[in-house]
């Protein structure tokens, strides 16, 4: 359900937070942190049903569970950036007060954000993200995001499959050593030096005519791909 229209704004647009000079540091810091924490990973990946046979890869959705969003940039920039040096990247963050930083951080890594959730902006970020598939750009998005149920694949990512045509790839990440945060999610920050491993699972395509039914079954296998190497 999409929130009630904010007072004083007569258009019903809803503006994303954004944020102050305080939280603009604070973004530079984290990135600076995440390119140090990546460059110790020792990383593992399995692509075993051949996506990145593809020269060049096909643009997709990619869909990683909320709590693996700090692996995100070494996936992006080492797995795929490494491969094909002209790709961009649009991902869709949420409109509150961390998707301000979270946004401000991944810009860092050339990666444009779309701000929404199924709670506000949904329908505003659900035509961007369909507007940047347009323009070539590859999807990324946490399915169970941005507050859960933690694990649980919601329709969103599906609709947006449906609408643009554009496959889901789900990708998998587990960190040996790691932190847990007391979070929804537990979000995990990998240690210095950890051994992590990323896995690319099968593509999960939605038909443009698809039924009700029919994206049921798209989001019960994206899901349960999702969960496939799930190590907590």
């Amino acid at each position: 359900m999409l929130e009630a229209k904010p007072k004083g704004r007569r258009s019903g647009v809803v503006v994303p937070n954004t944020l102050k000079w305080d939280g603009r540091l604070g973004a530079f810091l984290i990135q600076g942190i995440m390119r140090t924490l990546m460059s110790t990973w020792r990383v593992s990946v399995h692509d075993p049903h051949g996506f990145l046979d593809q020269t060049p890869c096909q643009p997709v959705i990619f869909a990683l569970w909320h709590n693996r969003l700090g692996h995100s940039m070494w996936m992006f920039k080492n797995i795929f950036v490494s491969r094909q040096p002209d790709i961009r990247m649009a991902a869709l963050i949420s409109a509150s007060n961390d998707g301000a930083m979270l946004a401000k951080t991944l810009g860092y890594f050339n990666v444009d954000a779309i701000r929404g959730s199924t709670s506000r902006r949904g329908p505003q970020a659900l035509i961007e993200l369909a507007s940047a598939a347009r323009a070539g750009k590859f999807i990324a998005i946490t399915p169970d995001g941005p507050r859960g149920p933690k694990y649980k694949v919601q329709p969103g990512i599906i609709s947006l499959a449906q609408l643009t045509g554009f496959p889901i790839l789900p990708l998998n990440a587990n960190s040996g050593s790691k932190i847990d945060l007391k979070s929804w999610d537990n979000f995990q920050i990998p240690f210095p030096f950890s051994k992590n491993s990323v896995t690319l699972g099968p593509i999960v395509r939605v038909a443009r005519r698809a039924t009700d039914e029919e994206r049921e079954d798209a989001r019960q296998t994206l899901e349960k791909s999702l969960l496939q190497y799930l190590v907590d």
